[in-house]
């Protein structure tokens, strides 16, 4: 019996290789992912994700995809490092192993804390089990739900604020308590959440287990999460969102009976014109931040609102919110701050005031010089056009005088037609649009009209009569500079009537109306800019010391991904032009000061070799441009939203390559088959400073940072990811950071 066992099993064996290699796997794509949840899903609720779906190879498959970012893999590169088939049987044998995927980085210093992170194999599981979430809820989330959704991020939210709501009275920011842990309770209250809908007794336990031994690890209140750190992991963001899945569906009820309730009405006692002020009640949360704005409500029954809102946090979701903090503001007297920006209700005038005289004069004075222009090259086009046409009646008089038949290789006659009718359309156009040589032509025609007498028409033929009234017909109708003048004051009069229009509406407004005004908080920028050491202490750039061992390319795409960064981050705020000068100046010459030292040159040798836009070769010679040059600094702006990663990754982390001579080893990006590598040394701010990120007097205040356990640990990466981490394409996260290197 064992021997014909055996020799089942390994015919088996054989024939599943067989079928691999005549049928290689592909990653199943996001239709049938969705088509095969969707048929799980019976009686109002899915059953056996894990088993049908989750542990199928095909959707783990998908799930090496979607870590591989951006990187094109196959069967053959994910079984380098991970087996696919091995993963799909623990699953479903249900004897896989948390513990073992988990990897404990020890801090540097004696009191530093540590970090459990986990290894690719369990990012696979953890990626496949968020897109299989996904699909099971993302559909069900309230529209006001931003943050872990695809197409709703930070910049999604902001547009929702300046756009929707309107004329905000009071608002309150629910502030929890600074780094609370989920527990025990809450872990059981979201799997609790999570068996309303899903019916896998194994998921439920994959979750209790992956919190148990802190594979994953959420924070709220801190500044960590959303922002591509490798202590968050991909799920986290999806399991925040059906925590919160309660509170949002009571925000929606409570706006659903503000909306049956009787709309007030305000009578502009003045005009006599009708104001519709609706109540209304706004509610924007990206993961755990959470924003309430009311429209029309009275201070006391905001204060009752909130209470609400901070004894169901409290009691039914069991989150420790921090009263103090949680209190209520004008939004017309005070600032908030939210999503690392401060928001404050204004008049609409106030985005978008009216010009001054002086801008005005500066207008016109444009205006002029731009007509100018435009007259000097309509003259210029004119003397060229009467030279072409004096060469060709010079060159046909020739050809005539000669008495030569005239042989073409095409028609000249048509060219000499056109040039001249356009010639003459742009004389007749220019005579009717001068008031001064209509009126002038009209005077010496209807000068001495002795044709009106009657003595002498009835003495004249009568063709001769009619053809001279037909004549002064035309006459009056083309020459009259009267009826031009009168259209040019009409036109004058509508102006003006619509400004005046325009000017009544707009102080109606500014009486009536309140727009959201999103303002980069200055003073925490400026402080950034400082702590990272782009300025000094009289706010002027320096360079950078830590990065002078880098290569001039890797210096540059340093400098260039926090830029960018930044750039996006804050392009929907309206003092954009503050984030514009520190990018354009004070990185740009922190980098150009930083090379120089390098070199050992002065500022203006290093700007005339890699000029303003700093220009670097890379390893094949040619050059190429990586920080945003000034004529893309001054083109970006509010129109071109999209949901940036922010810039704390990148502004608090340093990447240092080492000159050692180790073994060849695959890049520690996920799934990338490259053995091109080079060791990196990661080297982050507060350690470097000597800063705790938890004191707010030294560190900026909602600047997150890399845990300390990563510091002084080396990677190897190959160059297109490290030039990816530089750039800000991709983060820490997108990394394999257990298979780390000791040097």
């Amino acid at each position: 019996m064992k021997r014909s066992s055996l020799r089942i099993r390994v015919s088996n064996l054989f024939t599943h290789l067989r079928y691999h290699s005549t049928n290689p796997l592909k990653p199943i794509n996001n239709t049938e992912l969705e088509t095969l949840v969707l048929q799980q899903y019976k009686q109002g609720k899915f059953y056996n994700l894990i088993e049908n779906v989750i542990s199928k190879p095909t959707v783990l498959l998908a799930s090496c995809r979607n870590l591989a970012n951006n990187v094109s893999i196959n069967e053959d590169s994910v079984s380098k490092r991970i087996s696919i088939e091995e993963i799909s049987d623990e699953l479903r044998q249900n004897r896989f192993n948390v513990e073992e995927c988990c990897v404990k980085m020890v801090a540097n210093r004696i009191k530093g804390e540590s970090l459990i992170l986990p290894n690719l194999k369990l990012k696979v599981l953890i990626e496949a089990i968020r897109m299989v979430l996904e699909i099971v809820y993302d559909k069900r989330f309230a529209t006001f739900a931003y943050g872990g959704r695809v197409g709703m991020g930070r910049h999604t939210a902001i547009r929702y604020l300046k756009t929707t709501v309107q004329d905000p009275s009071w608002w309150f920011k629910v502030s929890f308590k600074p780094h609370s842990l989920f527990d025990d309770k809450h872990v059981c209250r979201l799997c609790l959440i999570v068996e309303e809908k899903i019916d896998d007794k194994f998921l439920i336990e994959l979750i209790k287990i992956f919190f148990e031994f802190e594979a994953l690890r959420i924070e709220l209140g801190g500044c960590c999460m959303g922002r591509g750190f490798p202590q968050e992991s991909s799920l986290n963001s999806m399991l925040v969102n059906i925590y919160f899945y309660g509170f949002d569906k009571e925000m929606q009820e409570f706006r659903k009976k503000i909306d049956r309730k009787e709309k007030k009405l305000s009578v502009d006692s003045v005009g006599g014109r009708v104001f519709h002020k609706p109540e209304r009640v706004y509610a924007v949360r990206y993961l755990d931040e959470i924003l309430v704005i009311t429209s029309s409500f009275s201070k006391r029954r905001m204060l009752g609102l909130k209470n609400e809102v901070v004894k169901f946090l409290g009691e039914v979701l069991e989150l420790e919110v921090g009263k103090l903090e949680t209190a209520i503001h004008s939004s017309v007297s005070e600032k908030i701050d939210f999503l690392g920006m401060e928001l404050q209700a204004v008049p609409p005038s106030v985005l978008h005031p009216r010009p001054s005289e002086k801008e005005i004069r500066a207008r016109k004075k444009y205006n002029r010089q731009k007509e100018m222009k435009l007259l000097e090259l309509k003259n210029a086009r004119a003397t060229r056009r009467r030279k072409r046409g004096l060469k060709i009646v010079e060159h046909v008089f020739k050809k005539v005088k000669r008495g030569d038949v005239f042989k073409f290789d095409y028609q000249i006659e048509r060219e000499v037609r056109e040039i001249f009718r356009s010639w003459g359309d742009e004389t007749v156009q220019d005579f009717f649009e001068s008031l001064e040589d209509r009126a002038d032509w009209y005077r010496k025609f209807t000068g001495g009209d002795f044709f009106s007498l009657r003595n002498i028409r009835s003495q004249l033929p009568c063709e001769l009569v009619d053809a001279y009234d037909q004549f002064q017909e035309q006459v009056d109708k083309h020459l009259t500079p009267l009826k031009a003048r009168n259209a040019l004051e009409e036109v004058g009069k509508r102006v003006e009537e619509e400004e005046k229009k325009n000017y009544a509406e707009s102080i109606v407004d500014d009486l009536t109306k309140l727009c959201m005004k999103v303002v980069a908080p200055p003073e925490l920028v400026r402080k950034a800019v400082k702590l990272a050491g782009f300025t000094n202490s009289m706010g002027r750039p320096r360079s950078i010391k830590l990065l002078i061992c880098l290569e001039d390319v890797d210096i540059v795409k340093w400098y260039a991904g926090v830029g960018r960064r930044w750039l996006e981050y804050f392009c929907c705020c309206c003092n954009f032009k503050l984030v514009k000068t520190i990018v354009s100046y004070h990185m740009r010459f922190s980098c150009i000061l930083t090379l120089a030292e390098k070199h050992g040159s002065t500022k203006l040798e290093a700007i005339r070799h890699y000029t303003k836009d700093l220009k670097v070769s890379e390893m094949a010679g040619k050059e190429e441009v990586y920080f945003p040059t000034e004529k893309e600094v001054k083109m970006m702006g509010d129109k071109n939203l999209t949901d940036p990663k922010p810039v704390d990754g990148a502004l608090t982390m340093a990447m240092v390559r080492l000159a050692v001579d180790e073994p060849k080893s695959y890049c520690m990006a996920h799934f990338c088959d490259r053995k091109e590598t080079a060791l990196y040394r990661i080297r982050l701010l507060q350690n470097r400073l000597n800063v705790d990120p938890l004191n707010t007097e030294k560190w900026v205040p909602g600047m997150g940072a890399i845990h300390e356990s990563l510091n002084r640990k080396c990677l190897s990466l190959c160059c297109d990811h490290i030039s990816d981490l530089y750039l800000g394409k991709i983060t820490l996260q997108d990394i394999d950071c257990t298979a780390f290197v000791d040097v």
